[in-house]
């Protein structure tokens, strides 16, 4: 279970990590903590599973790299063994499943084209199973934010 205090600091850190030399000592001081605290309640969030990531979004095209949504269709009695030889490669940004045909969806994230291409075959070669991909065509900015508090938390 989320603590409040957690709740609290993951909703002061949702879209607005301050751009500051030590951004987790501005938090924590605003919280009356301390950076230390901060990076802890962080670290034990995502060791617990609570939190599956925290990290920047980046526009990597803009840096000549490539986000490219994929697929598969993943016999059932193979999902967790393609999942684990999918998740093992360092491209893999996230992976999940779906109730469909195309079973296993994941995001790759390289930062060269040539990369993902690479790193597609090799998935294909390491499964046996064909790979689908999306690259991205345009992007959309959609910004959901779901309060982890009571507006009483927040002196509403």
């Amino acid at each position: 279970m989320l603590s409040p205090d957690d709740a609290r600091l993951l909703e002061r850190l949702h879209g607005d990590l301050p751009l500051t030399e030590r951004p987790f000592a501005d938090v924590a001081a605003e919280f009356g903590w301390t950076e230390d605290d901060v990076i802890a309640r962080l670290s034990a969030l995502l060791e617990s599973g609570m939190l599956t990531r925290f990290g920047p979004l980046f526009q990597i095209e803009r840096a000549g790299g490539l986000f490219v949504l994929a697929a598969m269709a993943v016999p059932e009695e193979r999902y967790e063994a393609v999942t684990a030889q999918v998740n093992a490669h360092p491209e893999i940004a996230h992976n999940y499943r779906r109730a469909h045909a195309l079973n296993m969806w994941f995001v790759l994230g390289t930062e060269t084209p040539a990369q993902c291409a690479a790193a597609i075959a090799r998935i294909e070669a390491e499964t046996g199973l064909p790979v689908l991909a999306f690259p991205k065509e345009r992007e959309f900015f959609v910004e959901l934010k779901l309060p982890l508090t009571s507006g009483e938390a927040h002196g509403a």
